[in-house]
């Protein structure tokens, strides 16, 4: 497989990643999850080539693009929860004031 259609396969797993996320599917989520890291070993254990090619740049930042989107989705997920266990514990508006140690 070359490092082409190994990114290739990066990036429809952080699809499919995203649209686990947006769905709450634990378990489509933990698939995606497994193909995107064995194609990301796919990446790394392809043959080195030289210099990347321009498209082969634009298809890894298109790979961290989409991860970075990821990202964001599991931080509002993690801050969504928090805010509800806050709410749950009575603890609503405790977050972060300067000097307080308190997190939100």
């Amino acid at each position: 497989m070359t490092r082409r259609d190994a990114l290739v396969r990066v990036i429809d797993a952080l699809h499919a990643e995203i649209a686990a996320l947006k769905s709450n599917d634990v378990a489509a989520l933990e698939r995606a999850t497994q193909v995107k890291l064995g194609y990301i070993d796919a990446v790394a254990n392809a043959p080195d080539q030289g210099v990347p090619s321009p498209e082969l740049k634009q298809l890894a930042q298109e790979a961290q693009r989409l991860n970075e989107t990821c990202r964001i989705y599991v931080n509002l997920m993690a801050a969504n929860v928090r805010r509800r266990l806050q709410q749950i514990a009575g603890l609503d508006g405790a977050g972060y004031r300067p000097g307080s140690g308190a997190l939100a």
